[in-house]
């Protein structure tokens, strides 16, 4: 019996990047979103590695050709061509959350893909664009659990998705003040989901 070949190496995210996007400490201009798809079999969840990878935006010079990372990644889940007769749990985990832009389109995506459930776990809300309430809430409203990145996200992120460079038990290095921080954007976020007003 002929051995198959060998299992692709997941892709990891090298340590600085991860901290320098993730970090509260740090206001970066790119976004990461790192992914994770499950497949749903009654209470059960099953893995799909081949579906777990990361991206982030690209940009141009001309400011329309920029595409943000729920953009990208929209067009990579359209590639895998995911059975609709099964349920799928995709999980984000992404530097900031959506655009008003950009959930607009999540939204559209949800209400075509019943068959699909989407977490996001933002570690910072990107505020700069006007409207970006109600797009959060558009998110939420279409069935999407938004939550901020706590403690344990970041450190799952760290264990599952970021290359140690050959030291597969280096802990997770918390910053300072990643707590507080994670409950303050906790807090702003339950308020800007239970205010219906922009």
């Amino acid at each position: 019996m002929e051995a198959g070949p060998a299992p692709e190496a997941r892709p990891l995210m090298d340590e600085q990047t991860f901290l320098d996007n993730f970090s509260h400490l740090n206001c970066p201009r790119k976004t990461y979103l790192r992914y994770e798809v499950e497949l749903l079999v009654g209470e059960n969840s099953i893995p799909r590695d081949e579906y777990k990878d990361f991206l982030h935006n690209e940009s141009s010079y001309k400011i329309w050709e920029r595409c943000h990372a729920e953009l990208i990644f929209l067009e990579r889940m359209a590639s895998w061509n995911l059975d609709t007769e099964l349920r799928y749990r995709v999980t984000c985990f992404i530097s900031w959350s959506p655009c008003p832009d950009c959930a607009d389109e999540l939204v559209k995506f949800l209400r075509e893909s019943r068959h699909v459930n989407l977490r996001i776990f933002a570690a910072r809300i990107y505020d700069w664009y006007r409207g970006y309430e109600a797009g959060l809430r558009a998110l939420k409203a279409a069935g999407t659990d938004v939550a901020m990145m706590t403690f344990q996200e970041f450190e799952y992120c760290w264990k599952n998705f970021v290359d140690h460079q050959q030291d597969e038990d280096k802990p997770f290095p918390r910053w300072d003040n990643l707590d507080v921080e994670s409950e303050e954007l906790t807090k702003n976020l339950e308020g800007i989901l239970q205010n219906q007003e922009d």
